[in-house]
């Protein structure tokens, strides 16, 4: 579904000028050059060890979604917001079936059965013993540590399959791939009072409390962004947060944030589901209370879910990240809107592409089904997702899931006289994704600006982020009673995650489709003149000031900030009725049509390989 760019198909030229392995047989698809850069080798991995592996199979027609994707986005299409049924979706992304015959008949020749473990088919679980697995893919799998937490996990520098399921067998996963934990996008916290909702002064900026300069509320954000304070009444909406290790909302600091910060809306709440067996209640912990009292506190009246996936994970160092986007595929209704504050440095997936590509596909499939899927851009600046000197005098270190086309990825700003942007606010461009035809413009207008600045540290045909920015330092939150100043990207999802659920409810009510996978209208002419533009600051890092903010577009903010009643005229402007009920569960006669004209795209094989 993605291409991913010149850096993807370069590996794969480079990969099958490798020579093959002892059999003739056999057509080595993956290695790495060395151990990579955290990871320590330890020793022989035990010969009865059982591994969990996950084979993804070769999509059926990856390039028709990718197509039908756009054109139930783009609001130039006469299919906008038609978005595609679940059966339409899982229907492009299913292997064939002579795909699943010919990897399980080989599995079965090995005396291995697999368990399909997605919704479309796409992927096979097995569990065998590091003996077999050596044996299966002629592989040498050993003991190593990530050095930072002291982890041991089980990696193989270099595997092989037959080559006759070079077209059926897409990757075996993991055995190749030294991913780092997962990071929450949030720096930093100070304990502090809580406050009440005011009418105390005002700021220079209209109608906002001058407090908002020091700390933000909900009350901030309503004021900076004309945020409505009505509450959503449409049937059909909905938006869901994710969590990831143990983190949890409780709903008593709820009921206390909102009885302090939201005294006109006090009954706001949210449901708790398990993926993984995360855990579903508790004593609140920072970072899923901030994204729940800055969405519940926020999108007033919302259905909210918060998921929370715990450490049972089936997709291994993916620490859940593919497990919840499947559970949530799984569904006849997915939420309409999806926020999460965590992230990865895309460094961890450059050398074996092929699973961020997959990852980033299935982000896509929500997008078509109509789900506005979001992330915080990370807190590192150009660094990755937080601050590190690990990258001083060398290029630039995006994040992921952030260069993946087919998400928004939210930056961060402070301060309101003037709004600039936050020092933090992870920014840049894409090692593994190419630019979206959607950014072209925009990108290109920055780079002519920008001129030899920091040249030659970032890939400039790469997939430019963040595409949108709101307030992310010092947001208030209610943790057991005690007020917290909590700092990060992972505030400025949620809020404008809240700001999308807002005008889905408007565009539900009016009859209208919920607008999806934002990006192309994000980035459509005229779009830009609903966002607060950010022209001041930038994002440090590498031994760099990073890349300042500019008018226009940029790799720090992106557009900017929203501003809720421009962007709510222009959706409505672009906004298309469908004859199928409210929601995306059910696609409409043209979003049948849709699909079925993508339908005819070639089958796809995302080839990327590493050297």
């Amino acid at each position: 579904m993605v291409a991913a760019g010149l850096l993807v198909l370069s590996l794969f030229t480079l990969a099958l000028g490798k020579p093959l392995s002892q059999s003739a047989e056999r057509l080595v698809v993956r290695s790495q050059v060395d151990v990579p850069r955290g990871f320590s080798y330890v020793g022989k991995a035990s010969a009865e060890k059982t591994l969990n592996l996950r084979i993804a199979l070769v999509q059926n027609n990856a390039t028709g979604l990718e197509t039908a994707l756009y054109d139930v986005s783009d609001p130039k299409s006469e299919n906008y917001g038609h978005h595609l049924s679940k059966a339409e979706v899982e229907a492009m992304v299913a292997p064939s079936a002579e795909t699943v015959q010919k990897v399980k008949a080989w599995l079965g020749k090995n005396n291995i059965t697999a368990q399909t473990i997605s919704p479309a088919g796409d992927w096979l679980s097995i569990d065998v013993p590091v003996s077999k697995a050596n044996a299966l893919l002629n592989a040498d799998f050993n003991e190593y540590t990530y050095d930072k937490t002291n982890t041991t996990v089980i990696r193989t520098l270099a595997y092989s399959i037959p080559e006759t399921l070079k077209n059926d067998l897409a990757f075996v996963y993991p055995s190749v791939h030294f991913i780092p934990p997962i990071q929450k996008n949030t720096p930093a916290f100070e304990v502090v009072d809580v406050p009440r909702a005011s009418k105390r002064s005002r700021s220079k900026r209209a109608g906002v409390p001058a407090s908002c300069d020091k700390q933000i509320t909900p009350q901030c954000l309503q004021a900076l962004y004309n945020i409505p304070t009505t509450p959503a009444s449409a049937q059909g909406n909905s938006l869901a947060v994710s969590g990831f290790g143990g983190e949890i909302a409780n709903k008593g600091d709820l009921s206390e944030f909102l009885a302090a910060l939201r005294p006109d809306a006090p009954d706001g709440t949210f449901n708790a589901v398990s993926v993984d067996n995360g855990i579903t209640d508790g004593d609140g912990t920072t970072e899923a209370s901030l994204d729940i009292q800055y969405t519940v506190g926020l999108a007033t009246n919302v259905p909210t879910t918060f998921v929370s996936v715990g450490n049972q994970n089936q997709d291994g160092d993916l620490s859940g990240f593919l497990d919840i986007i499947n559970f949530l595929l799984a569904q006849d209704q997915p939420p309409l809107v999806l926020t999460t504050s965590f992230g990865f440095n895309e460094l961890a997936f450059i050398n074996e592409p092929d699973l961020a590509v997959n990852l980033c596909n299935a982000y896509g499939q929500l997008g078509a089904r109509g789900t506005s899927v979001l992330f915080a851009s990370g807190d590192g600046g150009v660094s990755g997702p937080q601050a590190s000197d690990a990258c001083d005098g060398q290029q630039f270190e995006p994040t992921f899931p952030s260069g993946c086309p087919f998400l928004t990825s939210v930056g961060s700003t402070q301060g309101i006289n003037p709004e600039v942007a936050a020092s933090f606010s992870s920014g840049g461009f894409s090692n593994i994704f190419a630019r979206p035809a959607y950014q072209d413009d925009a990108v290109a207008a920055y780079l002519d600006k920008l001129g030899n600045t920091n040249a030659g540290l970032f890939q400039t045909q790469g997939r430019a982020f963040p595409d949108v920015s709101t307030q992310g330092v010092q947001f208030i939150v209610d943790i057991g009673g005690q007020g917290q100043g909590v700092s990060g990207t992972s505030a400025s999802s949620p809020t404008f995650a809240s700001v999308v659920a807002l005008l889905n409810d408007q565009l539900l009510n009016a009859g209208k489709s919920p607008l999806g996978f934002l990006n192309p209208l994000i980035y459509s002419s005229g779009s830009a003149a609903a966002f607060n533009d950010i022209t001041e600051g930038s994002n440090p890092g590498c031994g760099t000031d990073g890349f300042p903010a500019v008018e226009g577009w940029d790799p720090v903010t992106g557009f900017g900030t929203p501003d809720f009643n421009k962007l709510l005229a222009l959706v409505t402007g672009s906004a298309t009725g469908v004859s199928a009920p409210a929601g995306n569960a059910t696609a409409s006669a043209t979003g049948n049509a849709a699909a079925t004209s993508a339908a005819s795209g070639k089958k796809h094989h995302h080839g990327g390989k590493n050297n």
